[in-house]
């Protein structure tokens, strides 16, 4: 692998643990924000703490680079129904935030796509 290759896949891998980690703190403290949107989304307390767990694995996963792609395709999933509970329930704009949880999300998932396509198997390093 290229050097310059190796280093944006860790890049990526460590910005999307960081996003998902520091979401965390607000998670498993039931911040009034945090309870607010999984009241809306009716999954409140029972699935703000179950996303929080699933995310926490998802970032510790990635973090390693033998299970980076199990981690970037779990996160993939865990930003797909972030989203689209934005998009279809929530709004861009979730309680004044201005976008901010839309867009961590939205770069969370690109940045994961990153890792999943760079360690994925059948993925040849020869043709870039």
């Amino acid at each position: 692998m290229k050097n310059y290759l190796k280093y944006l896949e860790r890049a990526a891998s460590w910005l999307a643990s960081i996003i998902l980690l520091q979401t965390l703190f607000i998670k498993f403290t039931a911040h009034a924000d945090s309870v607010m949107l999984f009241s809306t989304l009716g999954l409140e307390p029972y699935g703000r703490i179950g996303v929080g767990v699933v995310e926490l694995i998802a970032a510790l996963l990635m973090l390693f680079k033998r299970s980076a792609f199990l981690g970037s395709v779990l996160t993939m999933g865990l930003m797909t129904g972030a989203i689209l509970s934005h998009v279809f329930i929530l709004g861009i704009e979730f309680n004044g935030d201005g976008g901010a949880l839309f867009s961590l999300a939205c770069v969370c998932f690109f940045a994961a796509s990153v890792v999943a396509r760079m360690n994925f198997k059948g993925f040849d390093f020869k043709n870039y």
